[in-house]
């Protein structure tokens, strides 16, 4: 899925955290635990070299335990990270990172020097509100709508850490694709410029194979259909939402499936394991080398 929304004081943040991040002692990225694949920043594996990097796991109440679990594990195998699933009714559990991030830099003494920490993460995944837990005070501004943040700040924490909050972003080029959607079925991507059935019919097909009971429990399905299509005329057969001729509206329909993932009213769901996502890796690198081995031949 393209995504046409880059700012340009987007682009200025792009530019700022390239910048900063090799003067840093410590990353802190803040993660939808419900995509913690799509929701990465792939600058940060690109400029962190061996700086040490703390990946929060936020909205974990509305992710898929066991899957939460998996990506804990898998991002814990890297050298130099690590995982914490959270979410923002968990303030001392997030308070706990004042004193993981320490530990993840032993040689700095704190008696003599300040950590300096920057923090990442994409519009709408609650990354100002993690920095007024961690600041025990409204430090940074809040809200349901991407794009919150708008200029870097330095932030006093304790332990004698000084938090750079730098604004959330998204990158032009998303892969794979899948990733696109993903995050606009999160709602890190502005409502306004997103094919609501598109990403719907999307996360309706997702939820077919990998959900079905979810679906039939909140749209009290006897059965789950064969396509997306059959999928919306049933919700909006629950739901009142169909137009002359018994056909549904199908973006009305696409409004309640992606409101209710969202509000966590499907149930805990994630959108992506790491098993599916070395898959989709893999078969990118195939096609890409498929590619190139066409042009070699001309």
């Amino acid at each position: 899925m393209a995504i046409n929304w880059y700012p340009g004081h987007m682009h200025k943040a792009k530019k700022e955290i390239r910048e900063v991040i090799p003067k840093m002692d410590l990353i802190i990225e803040v993660l939808d635990a419900r995509l913690p694949f799509s929701s990465e920043n792939p600058m940060v594996a690109s400029l962190r070299r061996d700086t040490p990097c703390i990946k929060i796991l936020n909205k974990s109440d509305l992710a898929d335990p066991v899957v939460t679990q998996q990506w804990v594990d898998h991002i814990n195998r890297t050298s130099g990270m690590k995982a914490i699933a959270v979410n923002l009714k968990q303030p001392d559990k997030i308070r706990s990172i004042l004193d993981m991030a320490p530990a993840m830099v032993p040689e700095r003494n704190l008696d003599v020097s300040q950590l300096k920490a920057i923090i990442l993460g994409i519009p709408n995944v609650g990354k100002s509100t993690t920095i007024n837990i961690l600041a025990s005070r409204t430090v940074a501004k809040t809200g349901n709508e991407p794009a919150v943040t708008k200029q870097q700040q330095r932030i006093k924490l304790p332990n004698n850490i000084v938090l750079l909050d730098t604004p959330g972003f998204l990158w032009p080029k998303l892969a794979p694709e899948d990733c696109g959607y993903r995050l606009a079925i999160s709602g890190a991507i502005k409502n306004t410029v997103i094919e609501f059935e598109d990403v719907a019919m999307y996360l309706a097909e997702f939820l077919m194979q990998h959900y079905p009971d979810a679906l039939q429990q909140r749209y009290q399905l006897r059965e789950i259909p064969q396509t997306g299509i059959e999928l919306f005329d049933l919700i909006g057969q629950r739901r009142g939402c169909m137009r002359r001729g018994g056909i549904a509206d199908t973006h009305k329909v696409s409004e309640i499936l992606i409101n209710e993932f969202r509000d966590g009213q499907l149930g805990r769901i994630t959108l992506e394991t790491p098993e599916m996502i070395e898959n989709q890796l893999k078969a990118m690198e195939a096609a890409k080398a498929a590619i190139e081995a066409g042009k070699a031949k001309k």
